[in-house]
């Protein structure tokens, strides 16, 4: 509280009062009350890369994320249910190539999250793997849920965990929604005269495509059946 209240003005002039004050409270009892028990600078899945290239994203490889920053933390028990409040979502983007998007494939994502210990007080790390089944077709933005694999501590929900699709960049095709784009170059004269243009396709095959009008600049032609599955 105010101790001392307040003095006459001193030697120097000053012509304000002057207060002092004396907090005689528990600044760590007032800390974990403020914040709620849980860590204000505790940091959220950072994602490592590793060094490891494209391979990182085969099949065999994990992807790894990490949650927070402490190996084992005490924090002061919590009050039961009440009041408790489930963490926002934690967002990542999971990267997929054209060719995955055609065929389909599985993705491993190795996660580390902190997990109460049998005391529910004491929180430790723990690793784990989220398997993701990437089905055909799927759109950019497709969003894949794993509920409460978050960071978990006594006085919280742990937050969702969502992987956002999101498409590659190739060095041949271009996404259209459903539709793989393939942009042709072709010479003046076969524009004119015609030409036979061949296609590449997601799965390796090549389409001959015959051309005997006048092509303009930007014009479209479409090979039915060899986008992406709906």
């Amino acid at each position: 509280g105010l101790k001392g209240g307040a003095p006459t003005p001193g030697p120097g002039g000053s012509n304000g009062p002057t207060f002092t004050y004396t907090f005689r409270g528990d600044p760590h009892a007032m800390f974990a009350e403020f914040f709620d028990g849980r860590n204000p600078f505790d940091t959220f899945f950072v994602q490592r890369n590793g060094g490891g290239g494209d391979n990182e994203d085969g099949d065999e490889a994990f992807n790894t994320f990490h949650v927070g920053g402490f190996g084992s933390v005490s924090f002061p028990r919590g009050r039961g249910g009440e009041g408790r409040k489930q963490d926002p979502p934690v967002l990542h983007e999971l990267r997929v190539s054209l060719e995955e998007i055609y065929s389909g494939c599985t993705k491993k994502m190795k996660i580390s999250h902190k997990r109460l210990g049998p005391d529910g007080k004491t929180v430790r790390n723990e690793d784990k793997i989220l398997t993701i089944e990437v089905k055909r077709g799927w759109k950019e933005g497709t969003k894949i849920t794993f509920p409460k694999e978050g960071d978990q501590t006594p006085n919280n929900i742990p937050a969702d965990v969502v992987f956002v699709l999101k498409d590659k960049p190739h060095d041949v095709f271009r996404r259209d929604g459903s539709d793989i784009v393939y942009p042709a170059r072709i010479s003046l004269r076969e524009a004119l005269c015609g030409c036979t243009v061949t296609v590449p396709t997601l799965d390796g095959r090549s389409i001959p495509m015959v051309f005997q009008d006048v092509l303009k600049p930007g014009v479209k032609r479409r090979v039915p059946g060899e986008g992406l599955p709906l």
